[in-house]
Parts: C-alpha cells; sequence; structure tokens
C-alpha cells in the first residue's frame, strides 16, 4: 500500500501527528506494535496516573477532612481492586476515543512493529504475518520507556517501573521510590494517601529538579505532611530483593550510609528514548548518546523524508510538547508556517498540591546573567483558597527587571495544572507583570493569587498580603 505520510507510534505525538496530516488532505496510515493506541500515555502513563490520583485524593479527603466539612461517614475503607477496575476503564474509554479518530479522519491503522527496509518502505511485523508499505515521507514517533540504573534489577513484582505501580494488587506498607521526579512524586502520593510509608530517595539535593528551585522545597513541605520520607542528596548504590523485602543501600553526599528496608521499590528516574526494531541503520539515521534520534530545527533527521517528534527526540518528555511537534511536522511538510516556543512549554506535577511552571526559572535567570525581580503570593492569603482548605502552595512570577516582561511563572497549589495556561497565554503575548496585574480575576479564585503575584512583582504591592 502506498501513503502520503506514515506515523511510527500512535502516542500523542503520533496520533495527533496523523490527525493533523489526513486533515491536510494527505492519505496517512499509522503504526503500532500494541493492540490499544494512545502510547504510554494514554495506556500506562498520563491518563492512569491522573486516574488513581483522583482516586486516592477522595479518599484521602475522606478519612481527613469530610469531618470539618461537615460529612459525617464511616471509616472508608480502600477497595484498590475497585479503583484499578475505574482506572482501566478510564483508559478504555480514552483509547477506544483514540481508534474512534483514526476512522473519522480515514486514517489507516497497521498493527505490529514498523521498521525501516528503505527510507520510504516500511515492514510491519503482527503476530501472525508480515507486511510491507511505501510512504513518501514518515514521521517517528516511537517514544520512551522507564530507565533504569545498570546495577538494578526490574523483576517487575518487588522492584517495578511505573507501569507495574498502575497495577499493583495491595497497597504497599512501605514502597521505597528511587527518584524525585515528576513520576516518582506522583505515583508515590497515590499510595501515601492510602495508607503506604513513602520513602523517596533522590540524588540531586530538592525534589522534581527540573522545576523552579522553589516548587520543590514547597512540595517537599507538603509531602513531608502527607507522611514521606525524604532523603536528598544520595546516591543510590545497591538494591536488592528477597522474598517481599526489597532493601535499598545509599550514600549521602557527605559519604553516610543509608539502608531503607520496604516490600516495593519504584524506579522512577526518568525515560529513556525507544527506538529498538525500527532498523534506522538502514537508512542511515544515527542517535545521540542519550539515545534520542537527532533532527534539525525543523525536527527533520538526517534523511530528508523522515522526521521525528516526542520522546524519542531533544526536549522535555511531555504529553503536550509531543502534540505541539506532531502538528509543526505536518503543517511543515503541507508548506504552512507553524510555530513552537519550546521555553512556552508548560510542565505540571499533579500531587497535591498541584505544581505548574512556565518559562525560565530563577536558577536559569541567574546562570544567564539576566536581571530580573520577583514576585510571590501564597495560597494561604486567598478567600478560595480558605474555602477549599487548600492552604499549601504559593504563585512566584519571574520579570526582567528593566522592562516588566514576564519571564517564568510558577505555582505550587490547588489546580496549578489549570491556571497555568493562563500563563501559557500571558508569556506567548509577552506580557508584563503590571499588564496581568491590571486585568480583572474573579472572586473568589485561585487564580487572583496569579494577579497579586504579579502587583508583587511590579513595585511590590499585593493588595491582600
Amino acid at each position: 500500500m502506498q501513503y502520503d505520510i506514515t506515523v511510527i507510534g500512535s502516542g500523542p505525538g503520533g496520533y495527533v501527528a496523523a490527525i493533523r496530516a489526513a486533515q491536510l488532505g494527505y492519505k496517512t496510515a499509522l503504526i503500532e506494535k500494541y493492540p490499544t493506541l494512545g502510547g504510554t500515555c494514554l495506556n500506562v502513563g498520563c491518563i492512569p496516573s491522573k486516574a488513581l490520583l483522583d482516586s486516592s485524593e477522595h479518599f484521602h479527603n475522606a478519612e481527613t477532612t469530610f469531618k470539618e466539612h461537615g460529612i459525617d461517614i464511616n471509616k472508608p475503607k480502600v477497595n484498590l481492586k475497585q479503583m484499578i477496575a475505574r482506572k482501566a476503564d478510564v483508559v478504555k474509554q480514552n483509547v477506544d476515543g483514540i481508534a474512534y479518530l483514526m476512522k473519522k479522519n480515514k486514517i489507516d491503522v497497521h498493527q505490529g512493529v514498523g521498521s525501516f527496509k528503505d527510507k520510504n518502505t516500511i515492514v510491519i511485523k503482527g503476530e501472525k504475518e508480515e507486511k510491507e508499505i511505501t510512504s513518501e515521507k514518515v514521521i517517528i514517533a516511537t517514544g520512551s520507556k522507564p530507565a533504569s540504573l545498570p546495577f538494578i534489577e526490574l523483576d517487575k513484582k518487588r522492584v517495578i517501573t511505573s507501569t507495574e505501580a498502575l497495577e499493583l494488587k495491595e497497597v504497599p506498607k512501605h514502597m521505597i521510590v528511587i527518584g524525585g521526579g515528576v513520576i516518582g512524586m506522583e505515583l508515590g502520593s497515590v499510595y501515601a494517601r492510602l495508607g503506604a510509608k513513602v520513602s523517596v530517595v533522590e540524588y540531586l539535593d530538592n525534589l522534581i529538579p527540573t522545576m523552579d528551585g522553589t516548587m520543590g522545597k514547597e512540595l517537599q513541605k507538603s509531602l513531608k505532611k502527607l507522611g514521606f520520607d525524604i532523603y536528598t542528596s544520595h546516591k543510590v548504590t545497591a538494591v536488592e530483593a528477597k522474598g517481599k523485602e526489597v532493601t535499598i543501600t545509599a550514600e549521602s553526599q557527605k559519604g553516610e550510609a543509608l539502608e531503607l528496608k520496604g516490600d516495593y521499590c519504584l524506579v522512577s528516574i526518568g525515560r529513556k528514548p525507544y527506538t529498538e526494531g525500527l532498523g534506522l541503520e538502514n537508512v542511515g539515521i544515527s542517535t545521540d548518546k542519550q539515545g534520542r534520534i537527532e533532527v534539525d530545527g525543523n525536527l527533520k533527521t538526517s534523511v530528508d523524508n523522515i522526521w521525528a517528534i516526542g520522546d524519542v527526540v531533544k526536549g522535555a518528555m511531555l504529553a503536550h510538547k509531543a502534540e505541539e511537534e506532531g502538528v509543526f511536522v505536518a503543517e511543515s511538510i503541507a508548506g504552512q508556517k507553524p510555530h513552537i516556543n519550546y521555553n512556552l512549554i508548560p510542565g505540571v506535577v499533579y500531587t497535591w498540591p498541584e505544581v505548574a511552571s512556565v518559562g525560565f526559572t530563577e536558577e536559569q535567570l541567574k546562570e544567564k546573567g539576566q536581571k530580573y525581580k520577583v514576585g510571590k503570593f501564597p495560597y494561604k492569603a486567598l478567600g478560595r483558597a480558605r474555602a477549599s482548605m487548600d492552604l499549601d502552595g504559593l504563585v512566584k512570577i519571574l520579570a526582567d527587571k528593566e522592562t516588566d516582561e514576564i519571564l517564568g511563572i510558577h505555582i505550587i497549589g490547588a489546580r496549578a495544572a489549570d491556571m497555568i495556561a493562563a500563563g501559557v497565554t500571558a508569556m506567548e503575548y509577552r506580557a508584563s507583570a503590571e499588564d496581568v496585574s491590571r486585568m480583572s480575576h474573579a472572586h473568589p479564585t485561585y487564580m487572583e493569587a496569579v494577579k497579586e503575584a504579579c502587583l508583587a512583582a511590579t513595585d511590590n504591592r499585593p493588595i491582600h498580603m
């Protein structure tokens, strides 16, 4: 079969690229090795983890805040089997939705492992048959998989990745999380809320180290209230599983030994690009030291008709970043002039309080030597936060010292994940802190904290603090 554009991989980057290509009038194919579409995000990542985060937060609130709200109930019990079942149903609804979109947009879906025979020919190996298709242009969107350390044996029973953490049959007694990044903090939160003791071992000196330092410090305070034990600046040296016990050995920067014993160890030190089986060598495409496919500024590989997007190329491993790149490539092929500002791709941690950031961190501005000013406003000063009992958190605005242009927005608090879109909008239009501070914000809302932080950044005159 002959196609104009073929996309390998059906995650957020791949399926969005396929839809946009079809919308632009191209005969489009999508290749996916798994039985369901949606990739990591929909099947074992973003969507199922949010389902469990929401379920566990409901349980936690029933245990801790219902009484104060005037809701008297018997002591709630965790029905983990039902939580996992609901999560599976949420996943099914989403992946079924993607299948529907493929039919709606007349995209041919081929199940199997796609690999290059040459730059225009792709071999698709399914469970029962093998076939070939030809395509004028190809977009690689094969995503990533959990990373590990060379000395860690992932038995996927006691020493697990995020994939297995979404399918546990019991609430751990003591879950040890290796890595203080987004995935570990989200899944650690799920089980901490359900009653597990959670210990985190992080190599760097702060949680969520890719985000602004203030966010990591504030998140650490909140997670400690949830019962987390947090060991930053610790290097894991050994992980050993015997029966139902896992022993983790680590060493602090000062050389002090740490030993932790638990019944589960979640290894969440990040993800690595997935290119196995693609046959890149058959078309002369190379990868860098991290295993990422090398692309130019237009996401084109060294082969003139092949592009690559998402986790498999440079940049943050985020579903929405992959989506933007999928649209970018499809529109570029069509001769349009699309736009991506990588500095304005927001990042979110779906703990509670949530953490969301866009733009430069304070650390990055210091490193650049750029002169800036800071405006902060705490959630505890918000009427809306008092009403909802979500007092943890703050908004931090970074603005250019001379021009007042907003350079970074960092939020930890209730609904931060949704609020950050307003920050992206403001920064895409190069708003100043004063611009935002002079816009009317509904009262009472969490977004008032953004206005107040902008007032604080403009000339240190927040109204409610």
